[in-house]
């Protein structure tokens, strides 16, 4: 290309050579891709919707609580002390994503992402009921404030607002819960509302991203999108136009022999360019607007067969597939991510599988060292801190591995409901004589409901004889 078809990389296709907005009227789409997104989409929107009300035994198919550090996945319950977990999963996700994106480009952005789903078949096709298709859409946008309009608009963003409210307290059930929720607005106003606040602003936060900034997200705002840059390369599988079949492109004319006239299979249409989302044309190459929708394969399948061509002009190929008719390749560089994310995988996994249940963690009380009484016991003062992840709930009691050493327990009688922490002292006593240099590691056996349920060993002190 030369400089000058090379000009619209300057900018984005929803900005204007003075810097201004071009509002996208993208075309209906249709098609078998189309349909499968909308399969796709519609499924995750129930899965999303549903996900704080699923329960997987007692607990919810999602929570993230921050307040209480509380954090349930798949009904399984982590806690502050599984960060661990969180770390190696964060990075199994980033590990993940660059591998996805060396293979599919953008595949994730135009089909799994929640704000395409939300935007382009939820908000997009109740805008397509209300306002028409594009061109209607335009006739729209360019008349006078008529009663029509008026309506229109009224109703299509007071529709907006209640889905972007619902959808803001969807999210808030993902991190107090469900039943939480439901108190809150079942109980009278007053007692929750700050929480009617800051639910209100978040209403008007994807009101505003759905209703007014919609595409500006992926080109502009999403790090995902600007992190494709340096992960696509020649070997990538992402939706691209076959410019070796297709050019030169013009327009069709009857009974033209199109190859005997130096014409390539491309009719130039445009309505790759009105299909799309973000803007583009998918002719000039890949693009980082591009989010691989594949709503112009759609609709240039459909053009193709239209003319008695053949489809796959616009198709899932890469930059290789299309120039030297190579496909797919199981690079070096896709191997080495490959058993870098398996790798990870399997740590994973085994450290979900070896995951305690129960937890407890003994440190000497602050400020203490030993008492030695008059008949020659030795006294220290521990403090266990104990951590019960299960829903039982456990009578706790203590038992030493040395007979000569003796154990008591300062307060009550230890209770650990489920899903709770607890703290207890206990001083433990032993003969001076029983002591090697003034120290000696012994075994705390923890039983729960007279069930053992942790080991724990520390180390006594006492005077040096």
């Amino acid at each position: 290309m030369s400089e000058q078809d090379e000009a619209f990389r300057d900018r984005i296709a929803t900005v204007n050579e003075k810097g201004r907005r071009n509002w996208i009227f993208p075309k209906k789409p249709s098609g078998s891709y189309y349909n499968k997104r909308k399969i796709l989409s519609y499924f995750l929107l129930v899965l999303l919707f549903g996900g704080p009300h699923i329960r997987i035994g007692s607990e919810p198919f999602l929570l993230l609580d921050i307040i209480h550090r509380k954090f349930v996945i798949f009904g399984q319950v982590f806690w502050p002390q599984d960060m661990y977990l969180f770390a190696i999963l964060v990075i199994v996700g980033v590990v993940f994503i660059i591998f996805f994106t060396i293979i599919f480009g953008r595949l994730f952005c135009g089909w799994v992402c929640p704000q395409t789903v939300f935007m382009e078949m939820l908000f997009r096709r109740i805008e397509y009921l209300i306002d028409g298709d594009w061109t209607e859409q335009k006739r729209l946008e360019k008349s006078p404030w008529t009663k029509e309009k008026i309506f229109k608009r009224t109703l299509k963003h007071v529709i907006f607002w209640w889905i972007s409210f619902f959808i803001a307290n969807t999210f808030l059930a993902y991190i107090i819960g469900s039943d939480s929720l439901w108190q809150i607005q079942t109980d009278p106003l007053g007692k929750h509302l700050g929480g009617l606040i800051a639910i209100v602003i978040f209403t008007y936060v994807f009101y505003g991203v759905f209703a007014f900034l919609r595409e500006q997200v992926c080109t502009t705002i999403c790090p995902y999108g600007r992190l494709q840059g340096v992960l696509l390369d020649q070997n990538t599988m992402v939706v691209a136009y076959d410019e070796v079949r297709g050019e030169e492109r013009a327009k069709i004319h009857k009974g033209e022999d199109r190859q005997v006239a130096g014409k390539g299979d491309c009719i130039d249409c445009g309505h790759c360019v009105h299909v799309c989302p973000t803007g583009i044309d998918i002719r000039n190459g890949t693009q980082l607007e591009c989010v691989n929708c594949t709503a112009c394969i759609d609709v240039c399948d459909h053009m193709m067969d239209a003319v008695g061509q053949d489809k796959g002009l616009i198709r899932f190929v890469s930059e290789n597939g299309i120039k030297n008719r190579i496909p797919f390749q199981w690079t070096r560089r896709v191997k080495s991510y490959s058993f870098l994310l398996v790798g990870l995988l399997i740590i994973l996994c085994i450290l979900l599988i070896s995951r305690k249940s129960f937890e407890t963690n003994i440190l000497r009380q602050k400020g203490s060292t030993f008492q030695v009484d008059e008949n020659g016991m030795v006294s220290n003062i521990f403090e266990i801190s104990m951590l019960n992840k299960t829903h039982n709930r456990y009578k706790i009691q203590f038992e030493l591995d040395d007979p000569t050493a003796k154990i008591e327990t300062v307060g009550k009688a230890v209770l650990l409901k489920s899903e709770s922490k607890a703290k207890v002292l206990i001083v433990v006593k032993m003969p001076n004589t029983a002591l090697q240099n003034g120290t000696k590691k012994f075994k705390i056996h923890i039983f729960g409901n007279q069930r053992e349920i942790e080991v724990i060993q520390t180390k006594f002190i006492g005077p040096i004889l």
